[in-house]
């Protein structure tokens, strides 16, 4: 269903992508931002998906910047691999640049909806908050939007944890949750992963329930 693609960002570096049409007109785009893990299979499953639901869906590799084309599995030495990445390679004022791009990019298509998990659901708070060409947000247990909770949205959000997620204790998301009472914050009997039905965290009912928040957020926001 999808198709590699490149997008140049506006300091001139031009990064991979994923992206995949649906059948027909579409009747929005989505943005789609990946975990520490890349551009792997399972985010461009989830591009797939998006697809499937009616929006043209893009994945942009915000690793590529570091090292082309990086694709990580769910094992111990990957997930110490992709914190490194997110954390510590990765230039985050250059990864909104190349976020912006794919925006401008989706945005040819109709209104842009950002949709992230876990380091991308940071990154989908802190786009909804710095970039523009943004109709609507749903990001996925966060890690870090705590510390980014009194930023200003500049388009509607939602927000997903998981109660059971030792990453992102229920601390954190009350206090975002009182510094954003106008944002929706849902609460899944899960643990952080929960959306992702590659790993052991998974949850079918959790990932259910978000994506049908998710896909009506988007309806009443994007495809409007």
């Amino acid at each position: 269903m999808g198709e590699n693609i490149t997008l140049q960002a506006s300091d001139g570096f031009s990064l991979g992508a994923y992206q995949a049409a649906p059948e027909g007109q579409a009747k929005g785009a989505v943005v789609v931002i990946q975990e520490i893990f890349g551009v792997n299979s399972h985010i461009r499953e989830v591009v797939d998906g998006y697809a499937a639901d009616g929006y043209l869906a893009v994945a942009p590799q915000i690793f590529d910047r570091i090292e082309a084309g990086i694709e990580l599995g769910y094992e111990e030495a990957d997930m110490g691999r992709g914190i490194e990445l997110a954390f510590q390679k990765l230039d985050h004022a250059k990864t909104m640049l190349d976020l912006q791009a794919a925006i401008d990019h989706a945005g040819q298509s109709g209104k842009v909806g950002v949709v992230g998990y876990c380091f991308g659901g940071l990154l989908t708070w802190l786009s909804a908050c710095n970039l523009q060409g943004i109709a609507a947000a749903s990001s996925y247990y966060g890690g870090g939007v705590a510390g980014q909770k009194d930023l200003q949205a500049n388009c509607p959000v939602i927000m997903h944890f998981g109660e059971l997620d030792a990453h992102i204790p229920l601390t954190d998301v009350e206090q975002v949750r009182a510094a954003q009472p106008d944002v929706p914050v849902y609460v899944y009997a899960a643990d952080h992963g929960f959306n992702c039905d590659h790993r052991a965290s998974f949850d079918a009912q959790a990932a259910q329930l978000a994506k049908q928040r998710t896909l009506e957020h988007f309806a009443a926001h994007v495809a409007a």
